[in-house]
Formats: structure tokens, C-alpha cells, sequence
């Protein structure tokens, strides 16, 4: 089994649109929650959200390229150009190699639903436009990216809910770990849009605190929802032999990915699925429990969700455990991006030695009091992380990346 390791990240997120405003977010502890006006004139409960604008891809790309993509695949195009000069790979390389692409999305909401208006008002099908069917399918980011970037290697899209982005990762890990790709483009995608998180909203899990940048507070008793977030995160994966021979930047080793199916409600988490998910990637990554300086919890600030991860977190690593924090205190949750993005946030606290802080924690639960919890920025020095993601339909996801010496 051949070693893997990350030697390119970009990111495209509500706390920066590239990697040096993320860490100094990340290291300051700001928020990136807006109170969206048409999240309320829509008719939210909750109307807050993580924001970014959608880049103006038009110095970029053709025309025929850009009516392909949707709000989602312009995220992942700006993360995965960052990403690409971080691994120092231009097009040339990606032209005379086969490299692999796989990217966690599980939605295309408004791409569908103005394709279908359109439709409807105009009673003809024709005059949908030749891109709609591509923005609209779930395999948007994958479609468009291979086809932009001229990729010839693997190509599909991982849909798990809000651990897609993680399985993205972990697809490409066991793929390039088993010597059928040599790099893979990997990472996660969300639309931010009001028409993306309706049925969301209507479920009563979003947030409804006045304070938008006081609404998520992962672990903190006084939690009172999760809120919605996203943007787009890339990671490029290869082989470690890979690596060496051109020369590239080992900005990590993925030694560990653990996955699990809670096998019960469709909605509602439990203990024992994230628990196997967390002793699988330790046991793949031959390492014991105290071996892992920080978890980046997935903790969403749901008060079942982050109650039930903090009990499987105390039942594998005990109460001396590792330093922990959710990031989605300051980012919101990113959903299909976040499992992707978590793991670019914890790589830039390992690379500048830091822990970055869960934000609002100001009086944790029962059950999150037991653990390492850190509610202010920590300069520590990170060799080995573990970075959760979980999601809808009982999808549990565990990563372990360690520095490389």
C-alpha cells in the first residue's frame, strides 16, 4: 500500500476566499454568519447564513464554459485554481497525466428549480438553454471541472449528505493508497442560496438567535441550531512517490479514513455509528488514541447532534483526551463542502501551529464539560488531527492527517 499526501489546498469559504484570509480567520476567531434579507422576505425561520459572493468568472472562462455551471461549481473552480498553483500543477502536467477528480455535492436546488420556472412560464422545453442540464445534475462539479481542467483520470461525485466532502477525501485516499491513481482533485461544494435550504429551515433545526454572529455555539448549552453555510474547498491528493518526483509541497499524509452507517433514524444521530468511524481510521492509521493532538469536531451546534458526538468522542479518546473545537462555530455548517473544508482548516492550524478556537462556547453542556475544549485561540504546535463529518442518513466519516517530517 503506497503512502498519500496532500501537496495543493484552495478554499473559497465565508471566513476567506483563499487560504491566507482563512488562517487569519481561523487564528482571530471571526466569524463569517450574516443575517440574509431573503432568507426572511422568502419566509425563513431563521435567517441567518454563512455568505460569499459568487465569482465573476467571465476573465476566466468562455461562455460555452460558464452556462454549464451552477452557483456550487463556480465555488469549486476558484478553490481548485488555488489549489492547483498551491501543488505548483499547471495545465501542461494535468494534459500529459492522468489525474483523477472526485468532489463531494448533494444538491443543485436553484439551478433545478430556475430551469423548471423557465419551463413553466415559457411552455416550451427548448428554450431552456443547452447548460441547464448539466448545472442541474448532481454531478455538476465533476461534469464541469473534468471537462475544464481536461481531466482524464477517475470522475465521479460522492453524495453523503453533510460527510461528502469527507468521503471525497477518503474515496481518493483508499484509490491512490491501492496504486489505481496517482492524484486525484478532491474536495466538497454548497450552494448558499435561499432555495438551496428551505426544507431545511422547515424542519426547525436552524438557529433563530437574534446575534448572527452569536448563533453557532457547537457544545455550548444555549445552543438552539445549526446555520447553514458554504462555498467550495479543494485538496489535491497524490502519492507520495508522486510528490517527490516533481518536486512538490508535502503539506500532509492522510494515513487513516473511517466510515460507518448508524443504521437507524434517518435524521437523528447516535453514538455508536461515530464512535466505529473514529476507531477505524485510528486502527487504519495504526495509531492508539493518544496519539491525536486535535479533533476538529464535526459538532454542528444541534443540541442531540453535538450532545451524542461528545459522548463517542469521550469513548474513544477518554477525558485526557485531545484539544477539540468545531470550526462551525465561526463558518456556519457547509454541508456537502464542510468535511473537505474542516480538513483545509485543521491543515492551516497544523502548518502555522495553532488551535483554532469554538467560538460562543461559553457554557458547555453535560456532556461537552468532559472534554478538551477550546474556546480561545491556542498557539500549539498539531503533528496528527482527526477531523469528523457526519450526516443525514446516518453517513459517518473520520480522517487522520499527520505532518510529514
Amino acid at each position: 500500500m503506497r503512502r498519500v499526501v496532500i501537496t495543493g489546498m484552495g478554499i473559497y469559504s465565508c471566513i476567506g476566499k483563499n487560504l491566507s484570509e482563512v488562517k487569519e480567520s481561523l487564528y482571530n476567531g471571526t466569524s463569517g454568519i450574516v443575517f440574509d434579507q431573503k432568507r426572511k422576505d422568502f419566509g425563513y425561520r431563521s435567517p441567518l447564513t454563512g455568505m460569499v459572493e459568487e465569482p465573476n468568472l467571465k476573465g476566466f472562462l468562455s461562455r460555452r464554459e460558464r452556462i454549464s455551471m451552477g452557483e456550487e461549481a463556480t465555488y469549486a473552480y476558484v478553490a481548485t485554481l488555488e489549489a492547483l498553483e498551491n501543488a505548483k500543477i499547471d495545465q501542461d502536467f494535468l494534459d500529459t497525466n492522468e489525474v483523477g477528480i472526485l468532489y463531494g455535492n448533494d444538491s443543485t436546488a436553484r439551478s433545478v428549480i430556475e430551469s423548471v420556472d423557465k419551463i413553466r412560464s415559457k411552455v416550451d422545453t427548448t428554450l431552456v438553454g443547452s447548460g441547464a442540464i448539466f448545472k442541474a445534475m448532481n454531478s455538476t462539479v465533476t461534469m464541469n471541472l473534468s471537462t475544464i481542467f481536461r481531466l482524464t483520470g477517475v470522475n465521479f461525485t460522492i453524495s453523503a449528505a453533510c460527510a461528502s466532502g469527507s468521503h471525497a477525501i477518503g474515496m481518493a485516499y483508499q484509490l491512490i493508497r491501492s496504486g489505481l491513481q496517482d492524484m486525484i482533485v478532491c474536495g466538497g461544494a454548497q450552494e448558499i442560496n435561499e432555495l438551496a435550504m428551505g426544507s431545511f429551515d422547515g424542519l426547525g433545526v436552524f438557529s433563530t438567535n437574534q446575534d448572527s454572529t452569536k448563533a453557532s455555539r457547537p457544545f455550548d448549552k444555549d445552543r438552539d441550531g445549526l446555520v447553514p453555510s458554504g462555498g467550495g474547498a479543494t485538496l489535491i491528493v497524490e502519492s507520495y512517490e508522486s510528490a517527490i518526483k516533481r518536486g512538490a509541497p508535502i503539506l500532509g499524509e492522510i494515513v487513516g479514513y473511517g466510515f460507518s452507517s448508524n443504521g437507524e433514524h434517518i435524521s437523528t444521530p447516535n453514538i455508536e455509528g461515530p464512535s466505529r468511524a473514529m476507531i477505524k481510521a485510528l486502527s487504519q492509521a495504526n495509531l492508539k488514541a493518544n496519539q491525536i493532538d486535535y479533533v476538529n469536531a464535526h459538532a454542528t451546534s444541534t443540541p442531540v447532534g453535538d450532545a451524542n458526538e461528545a459522548k463517542a468522542i469521550l469513548g474513544v479518546f477518554g477525558e485526557n483526551g485531545p484539544y477539540i473545537s468545531s470550526t462551525k462555530s465561526m463558518t456556519g455548517h457547509e454541508c456537502w463542502m464542510a468535511g473537505a473544508s474542516e480538513v483545509i482548516y485543521s491543515m492551516l492550524m497544523m502548518e502555522h501551529s495553532f488551535v483554532a478556537p469554538n467560538i460562543n462556547l461559553e457554557n458547555p453542556d453535560e456532556d461537552a464539560a468532559k472534554l478538551n475544549l477550546v474556546n480561545k485561540t491556542l498557539n500549539k504546535k498539531i503533528d496528527v488531527f482527526l477531523s469528523n463529518s457526519f450526516g443525514f442518513g446516518g453517513t459517518n466519516s473520520a480522517l487522520i492527517i499527520k505532518k510529514v517530517s
